[in-house]
């Protein structure tokens, strides 16, 4: 086998002498490449390994961006006072970086007013173009017609 290690004479090794020097320095050897032809063994503490690895992958993952969806519910005859107002925390939302889920909610017999409804989500959507991208164009799911816009990438 292949012996590699931060003091070890790079070389090949007969799997006796490799667990010698390692147990002779108080490490452990570690398989690196077992497909290799010789296979490749580092001399290296392995539980140091363990927590180093542990370390970086919680870096990462401390580093990926967590997607937040808020949501701003509108009626079928929603103001325009109250949709401004809803447009403002949409805008807020966007800005922070949060994807924005906007619904129409049709109670009772109000589903009748759908086309409302399409024409309020693509008013919001075009309020908030140089904010936001539309992720998915209004869409009737049952009582409620949603639509989902996604922040711009700021630079």
């Amino acid at each position: 086998m292949r012996l590699v290690g931060d003091n070890v004479e790079v070389g090949v090794y007969p799997t006796k002498d490799a667990l010698a020097i390692a147990d002779e320095q108080g490490l452990d050897l570690v398989e690196i490449s077992p497909k290799a032809d010789p296979p490749v063994c580092k001399v290296m503490d392995y539980k140091k390994f363990l927590y180093e690895q542990k370390k970086r992958e919680k870096a990462l993952k401390s580093k990926a961006s967590k997607v937040v969806v808020k949501e701003i519910r509108f009626g079928p005859q929603t103001d325009d006072h109250d949709y401004d107002f809803k447009k403002k925390h949409a805008e807020k939302f966007l800005k922070e970086g949060a994807k924005l889920k906007a619904f129409v909610f049709f109670k009772g017999r109000s589903i009748v007013f759908k086309e409302q409804g399409q024409i309020l989500l693509l008013r919001l959507a075009q309020d908030l173009e140089e904010l936001g991208k539309v992720e998915q164009m209004p869409k009737l799911e049952g009582k409620r017609m949603t639509m989902f816009i996604a922040p711009k990438k700021s630079k």
